[in-house]
């Protein structure tokens, strides 16, 4: 006589599948970067998101909650509103990147390092944690440039932007820039402004020429960094994608790991122990 299986424990058997699955991932994951001695790791938002920094689009992303502080990211919005621009240097002030500090996603690259296997970091992010965790400069490629400074859009200046927030905090609620009264933005790449050509080709070469490109936290959604996946694929890298969401590259991966960053990542890169 055949009895129906109780909806409990077809719950507990599905459950079981997904965490066989995510461990056979997470072993192939961690088998394809211990072989690999060229690594190229790409990173979104998401690395960032455990210390204590929304990403965008994820389910509790900035502009997924509020998509009209998606405006503020415009550049042509940016230079012609200046009530936008007010609420811009508003919201710079209390940004949580000033006080987050590195997490153990972002110190599992820099074991990368130690190890002698990490070709570059290619980042889409703008918090600066990837330098603060202790890269070689010459290493890190921030592809959308950096919040900890300020460049002025019509004569060039740039400096560290403490200065201008020091001013909004005194009460200018849209600095200008000293020399020539220009507009100041932060040196970030807002939709509508070309990237720095120099950053882009020194991301486009890392990719080009490494054996395993590891993308992490990010949706790969927004071009031309996300370029950078199949451009390492055409070249004969693997690719290993560690993201939360699925990403339009997942059929190129060689593995596909879903799950904390900070908890996923270090086990990955981890030397392998000798054998006892």
């Amino acid at each position: 006589m055949l009895f129906p299986i109780a909806r409990g424990d077809d719950r507990r058997r599905r459950r079981a599948t997904l965490a066989r699955v995510a461990d056979n991932a997470n072993d192939r994951a961690r088998a394809l970067v211990t072989a690999a001695s060229r690594i190229t790791a790409l990173t979104g938002a998401g690395i960032s998101t455990d210390s204590g920094i929304p990403d965008f689009r994820g389910p509790q992303g900035v502009w997924t909650k509020n998509p009209a502080a998606e405006r503020t990211a415009n550049l042509d919005n940016y230079l012609n509103d200046p009530e936008l621009r007010r609420q811009s240097w508003e919201n710079r002030l209390s940004s949580p990147a000033w006080a987050a500090k590195p997490n153990p996603g972002h110190l599992a690259l820099v074991e990368l390092e130690r190890q002698g296997r990490l070709r570059a970091v290619v980042t889409q992010n703008v918090d600066g944690l990837h330098r603060r965790a202790g890269h070689d400069p010459d290493l890190v490629h921030e592809v959308h440039g950096t919040m900890w400074r300020v460049q002025c859009w019509s004569c060039r200046a740039e400096g560290p932007i403490e200065p201008a927030l020091d001013r909004v905090r005194a009460g200018d609620p849209d600095p200008s820039c000293e020399r020539c009264g220009g507009i100041l933005k932060s040196a970030t790449i807002s939709f509508g402004q070309s990237l720095d050509p120099d950053v882009l080709a020194g991301a486009e070469e890392a990719a080009a020429n490494c054996d395993l490109l590891l993308a992490v936290g990010s949706t790969l959604s927004v071009y031309p960094a996300a370029g950078l996946v199949p451009l390492a694929y055409r070249n004969g890298s693997t690719v290993v994608i560690v993201n939360a969401q699925p990403t339009p590259f997942d059929d190129l991966a060689g593995a596909v790991v879903r799950g904390s960053i900070s908890e996923v990542l270090p086990a990955l890169v981890a030397p392998e122990r000798p054998d006892s």
